[in-house]
């Protein structure tokens, strides 16, 4: 017996096809036919919190509890429950690293709007097109106050160098974490702040054991969450490393099954089985 009190679920790639601007209208309908049956459900994502409603068609009730900025921001039910911001002086070394490396770059975000610490817009367009469309100039005063959300992407740097470059970085800068989202773009985080943590912020309050959590993803900063709580689940196409981690695998995210999952929940079944 299944006594679920918490769904989850990332954004890109796991409800959000690639290419598509909203999530579909059959996972919205699943994510409140949970909420109708007393289940918090919600988001974990690398989006800014501003961004979520947005891909939900601005629908407020499907956004009130989510995990935001890979777990620097934590809602529940409209309440922010958490908030890390990144060490401004990390960010100046690591904004002096980014400038060295060829083909890379640096973002910084002020609400929704991305700011081009290092590398260029050529760049970032190759692996995330919308950033690029919207991304500004960074002036002098971009770190005068600790940001919530720092991206990296790798446009022109081969594959290769990736986790080579996130990995250095994270020897050498002690007070951030990083993670690969996706090909060619990097997350920066607090130390110690991700989904995995973030899901610990939302069963606390709630009041919950891990054993009542559902979460679901299909990447690189999924592996945090997917790797820490009991059901985990991974779709399709996810990377290796997060279908690994998952402890039950689904269909595709073009398929919706995610929403379809949470539609069985949300009526009392168990879509799961290995």
């Amino acid at each position: 017996m299944h006594d679920i009190k918490l769904i989850l679920s990332d954004i890109d790639g796991t409800i959000l096809p690639y290419g598509c601007k909203k999530i579909p209208a059959r996972t919205i309908d699943a994510f409140h036919a949970a909420l109708d049956a007393g289940i918090h459900v919600g988001v974990a994502t690398g989006r800014n919190a501003l961004w979520v409603r947005h891909f939900f068609e601005d629908d407020a009730r499907c956004a009130a509890t989510c995990v935001a900025s890979n777990g620097s921001e934590v809602f529940l039910e409209g309440e922010k429950i958490r908030e890390a911001r990144l060490n401004t002086d990390a960010l100046r070394r690591l904004a002096e690293r980014m400038h060295e490396v060829s083909g890379a770059g640096m973002l910084v975000f002020k609400g929704v709007t991305p700011y081009m610490v290092a590398g260029s817009v050529d760049d970032l367009e190759k692996c995330f097109p919308s950033y690029a469309a919207i991304c500004e100039q960074a002036g002098d005063d971009i770190f005068d106050e600790a940001p919530i959300k720092a991206n990296l992407f790798f446009g022109s740097l081969p594959a290769e160098y990736y986790q080579v470059l996130v990995d250095e970085l994270g020897a050498s800068i002690a007070e951030l974490d990083f993670d690969i989202p996706q090909p060619g773009f990097g997350n920066v985080m607090p130390h110690g702040s991700n989904k995995g943590t973030a899901v610990d912020v939302l069963a606390e309050a709630l009041g919950i054991g891990l054993d009542q959590v559902v979460v679901f993803g299909d990447n690189g900063n999924d592996v945090s969450m997917l790797s820490h709580v009991p059901n985990s689940v991974a779709v399709q196409g996810a990377s290796e490393e997060a279908h690994a981690a998952a402890r039950w695998h689904i269909g595709a995210c073009e398929d919706e099954a995610v929403g379809e999952a949470v539609a069985r929940i949300a009526a009392g079944e168990w879509p799961f089985q290995r």
